[in-house]
């Protein structure tokens, strides 16, 4: 089992926040995943300001193959939004689909990823 982290998480161990210590025990263990979508939000400003030990690292991390469903998404997203779960963007959409598909758990401070395990049955990580 692995768990998929999140890009707030990645912000939070980079910037040595509370999170740190949790995401640094799932590296040791090998247990963090990544995938594109989070990289690409990840690795362009960390380009831009030159972090290319950090680029490295990220891209070193497990990255399973993301495949979108989207008649499953656009299934996923009415879903939400008959429960009220209004605001949830794509991209968190295809981070949830992606955790079901593969069976990760989700390590994310986002709060719409609660509401995705009420709604989709997302499995969530809590750090110890």
């Amino acid at each position: 089992m692995g768990v998929l982290v999140d890009t707030s998480i990645w912000i939070d161990f980079f910037r040595g926040g509370r999170h740190s210590r949790a995401l640094d025990a799932l590296l040791d263990e090998d247990e963090a995943v990544t995938n594109d979508l989070i990289l690409a939000e990840l690795i362009p400003a960390l380009v831009l300001r030159g972090e290319r030990r950090v680029v490295a690292m990220l891209r070193a991390v497990q990255r399973p193959p993301l495949r979108i469903d989207w008649p499953g998404l656009v299934d996923l997203q009415v879903r939400c939004l008959r429960r009220g779960a209004n605001g949830i963007g794509i991209p968190d959409l295809i981070i949830a689909q992606h955790a079901l598909q593969a069976d990760f758990a989700v390590y994310s401070l986002d709060r719409h990823f609660r509401l995705l395990a009420d709604v989709a049955g997302v499995r969530l990580f809590a750090a110890a």
